[in-house]
């Protein structure tokens, strides 16, 4: 019985992981050859990965560590289609390196200082980011969230008109039995893994910018719910009216949305929920973009998909850097750093 349990469980994945959104985000990277840079190469998944991806076409992969090392650590892998760049003696390393100069100096940094901390995987990666020589960036599998920020922060900076780098989770329902309220194979929940608190304008900005994300991304119509306890003036209290703020300054940026709030989980999926909740609501019932109020609850709601509704969780994907840098979890399989490096291609554009 035990046995015949795990095959379904392994044809549950299989079934998860082909002919849905992750295969067509997939394709579609295939198509834009995107050069994507990943900073890990002394981590085997991170290696495995980017033979795959290269194998796949899925982008051109440029994997950074001592080319040597990594082969003779990786003697099974096919490494011929990925180019591998060795930061401590790149040619690159003298230019990348003043380029930290003139956007450090301010902070204090001297050209000395600069040359060393070009050598770093992540910080080298988020230089060839910023100098054009790389379309998007991976990195996370075996170094922390923190230490992959940090470059993008200082180096590749936000995009214009952008406060703060949000982020946003895939989720993607159990193919084997689906879920009846997600009409497109996938719907969106941030923010889950970045921001612990946000003012209005913030919480605004990080729904346009998922909106976007959700559109470009997973190829949605985005209809975005704001999150909250409440819906429409249900219940009276100062964390509802920082929603219901949100709300109001994101329908003002971004008129041509769809998005509505302050609503419950239950008013913003369910269609009779909606209709006693939140009548007449463009949103209600049917949205597929879902904002959390704050982290704890994105975080908290995320996992609850996961690990209780079987939902197949792809992310957290950063958006708002001025160039595609994405974090990993280090808890990461193979599988979700070649799904990283597709999403973080598809961001690139074309």
């Amino acid at each position: 019985m035990a046995g015949f349990v795990q095959s379904l469980k392994k044809l549950g994945r299989t079934l998860k992981e082909s002919g849905t959104i992750v295969e067509k985000i997939k394709s579609k990277a295939k198509e834009l050859n995107k050069r994507i840079v990943l900073c890990e190469g002394e981590d085997k998944r991170v290696v495995e990965a980017a033979a795959e991806c290269a194998e796949d076409g899925i982008a051109h992969i440029i994997l950074l560590g001592n080319a040597e090392e990594i082969k003779r650590n990786n003697p099974d892998t096919d490494l011929t289609k990925v180019e591998i760049v060795d930061p401590a003696t790149s040619p690159k390393l003298e230019e990348y390196a003043a380029l930290l100069y003139e956007l450090r100096k301010a902070k204090g940094m001297t050209e000395e200082q600069a040359k060393e901390q070009a050598k770093d995987a992540t910080f080298f990666g988020a230089l060839m980011l910023k100098a054009g020589d790389a379309d998007g960036l991976v990195s996370g599998a075996c170094h922390s969230t923190a230490n992959t920020l940090r470059p993008g922060l200082q180096i590749v900076k936000t995009a214009p008109g952008v406060s703060a780098v949000s982020s946003f989770n895939l989720m993607v329902p159990p193919t084997l039995t689906g879920n009846k309220y997600v009409e497109d194979d996938v719907i969106i929940f941030a923010d889950c893994g970045l921001n612990p608190t946000y003012t209005a304008e913030g919480l605004a900005e990080c729904a346009i910018a998922t909106a976007k994300s959700a559109k470009e991304i997973a190829g949605l119509e985005p209809k975005v719910a704001m999150l909250s306890f409440s819906s429409k003036g249900s219940a009276k209290h100062d964390n509802v009216t920082l929603v219901a703020e949100a709300t109001r300054i994101a329908k003002e940026k971004a008129p041509e949305l769809l998005i509505d709030g302050e609503l419950q989980f239950d008013a913003a999926i369910v269609p009779e929920v909606a209709a006693m909740k939140a009548p007449g609501s463009p949103v209600a019932g049917h949205a597929n973009v879902f904002i959390f109020p704050d982290l704890q609850a994105g975080n908290i709601g995320y996992k609850i998909a996961e690990r209780l509704g079987g939902f197949q969780a792809i992310g957290p994907i950063c958006q708002g850097f001025a160039k595609p840098l994405n974090d990993l979890s280090r808890g990461c399989k193979a599988a979700d750093i070649v799904c990283a490096v597709a999403v973080t291609a598809l961001q690139a554009g074309k």
